[in-house]
């Protein structure tokens, strides 16, 4: 299986890699909270969200993303947490 981790440095890289993912999630059909909907079932034939998402024993999936961004002042609508975010806020 490949994996890949994505990292968005500096406002402009945060700003579109948090577009990316939201569009990633879109496609993958993850709801808000990170959940594969009921009706989609993992390893259904199609596993090509594992390379950029990982599964947490909660069954939810996470981004494998680093958003870095040196400017405190800049206004993004980013999280901090400790990697147990939702699926669509990173």
């Amino acid at each position: 299986m490949r994996e890949s981790i994505s990292i968005h440095a500096g406002q402009a890289g945060v700003q579109i890699g948090n577009a990316c993912w939201e569009l990633y999630c879109l496609e993958h059909g993850f709801q808000p909270d990170g959940q594969m909907p009921s009706d989609k079932t993992v390893g259904g034939g199609d596993d090509s969200f594992s390379t950029f998402f990982s599964e947490t024993g909660a069954g939810k999936h996470v981004p494998r993303a680093v958003f870095v961004d040196l400017e405190p002042t800049v206004g993004v609508d980013s999280v901090e947490g400790d990697g147990e975010e939702e699926g669509e806020e990173n």
